[in-house]
């Protein structure tokens, strides 16, 4: 059995995370699916889906990671064409867009301090839509 279900948000970009578990635990428990696996998707090349400890000092590190690896002002060939985000497209590449999260009787397999997340890297507020599919019996 396969329950496709979506969660629609607005986010600030350049780096913004927003705690996603909740939505996705719902659902899950809408799909009445209790084994299988959960996949957490989110179009576009300029945002992520991860796991992390959703807390202030973790999103920071995170954040000033992402800032480090890919920093907004280095010079990206994206850009040559009249874009500003070529950082977005090289921090979303490096998390990715997808999370596979097992179930099992009807719950997320997280750690106990691991919760799913969406990354936005763009330079610019954007509305987003993450596909949440379950898959199971």
């Amino acid at each position: 059995m396969v329950s496709t279900h979506s969660i629609k948000l607005s986010t600030r970009g350049d780096n913004d995370i927003h705690d996603l578990t909740g939505e996705v635990q719902h659902a899950v428990s809408a799909s009445r699916i209790r084994n299988g696996i959960v996949a957490v998707f989110v179009p576009g090349s300029t945002a992520g889906i991860t796991a992390i400890e959703y807390e202030p000092g973790m999103i920071r590190d995170l954040q000033d990671f992402l800032s480090r690896i890919a920093p907004q002002d280095a010079s990206y060939s994206h850009n040559h064409g009249g874009d500003s985000n070529g950082h977005a497209h090289v921090r979303s590449a490096f998390i990715g867009p997808s999370l596979s999260v097992p179930l099992s009787d009807g719950r997320l397999g997280l750690g106990t301090w691991q919760q799913i997340v969406l990354v936005d890297f763009d330079d610019r507020p954007r509305k987003r839509e993450v596909t949440v599919q379950v898959v199971g019996d």
